[in-house]
């Protein structure tokens, strides 16, 4: 009887398992990227996984950015989902933050769409917006730059010449009160690394140094960043805490 009871339950495991691969399949509705969206002052507006799928957007003729007469149709236009701009579009259907997206067609023929607005962050004379994808400037509109599953998209309001994006690494589980290290790089335009020095992570004793390098105490979860008020942002990276004996995270 216990071994029929143990196949019954494994088979009911099975059958669960088979259920949520086959609606997760039947969901998805293209390859997933990696969106980060950082507005003025350095906002973060969104942070999240992205299906790659087509979408429509409106674009406005408040979207003028690139000059006097430049602005929006008013009309509707498809946008690909597999791009860096159908990316930003297709997240802007969920987020609140990156509404309304201000998009110009005036130069679709020649350039592909423009980005002036996202939310109430809007480019002007001095900034506008910077697309990196993996870390490099593709150096093209984001309405003809082709991503792929896995990618890491970056939309940042920033002045021109544009700041270097920083990105954290630190441990996602870590003993409360024990110290632990974390280390921070810049990436410039062509996608080229390096650490970063005095650069600011909550929870550290002090700045980054010059081997990028800071020494983080955290007693409770938290999610950390490095910054520094000159250049991009690092995304959010969550860190759990143990304590009291707990040897797994929830």
């Amino acid at each position: 009887m216990p071994r029929l009871v143990s196949f019954r339950f494994a088979l009911a495991c099975a059958l669960s398992v088979l259920f949520m691969l086959s609606t997760a399949v039947a969901t998805a509705k293209g390859p997933v990227v990696s969106l980060r969206v950082v507005g003025a002052h350095g906002k973060v507006l969104a942070e999240r996984a992205v299906s790659t799928s087509a979408t429509s957007l409106a674009t406005s003729p408040k979207a003028n950015c690139l000059g006097a007469g430049t602005g929006g149709s008013g009309q509707s236009v498809k946008v690909k989902g597999n791009t860096a701009l159908g990316v930003l579009a297709k997240a802007s259907k969920t987020v609140q933050a990156l509404r309304p997206l201000l998009i110009t067609d005036h130069f679709r023929a020649e350039f592909g769409l423009g980005l002036c607005g996202v939310g109430r962050s809007r480019a002007t004379a001095t900034r506008s917006w910077y697309l990196k994808v993996n870390h490099k400037d593709p150096q093209r509109g984001g309405e003809q730059v082709t991503v792929q599953g896995g990618d890491e998209v970056l939309w940042a309001l920033a002045p021109y010449p544009y700041p270097e994006e920083l990105v954290l690494n630190a441990p996602h589980r870590v003993k409360a009160g024990r110290a632990f290290e974390v280390k921070v790089f810049a990436y410039d335009d062509s996608g080229k690394r390096k650490p970063a020095a005095g650069v600011t992570v909550k929870g550290a004793s002090g700045p980054t140094g010059s081997d990028g390098i800071a020494t983080v105490t955290l007693s409770r979860p938290e999610r950390l960043q490095a910054k520094d008020g000159k250049d991009i942002p690092s995304g959010f990276v969550a860190v759990c805490v143990l304590s009291g004996g707990a040897s797994r995270c929830p």
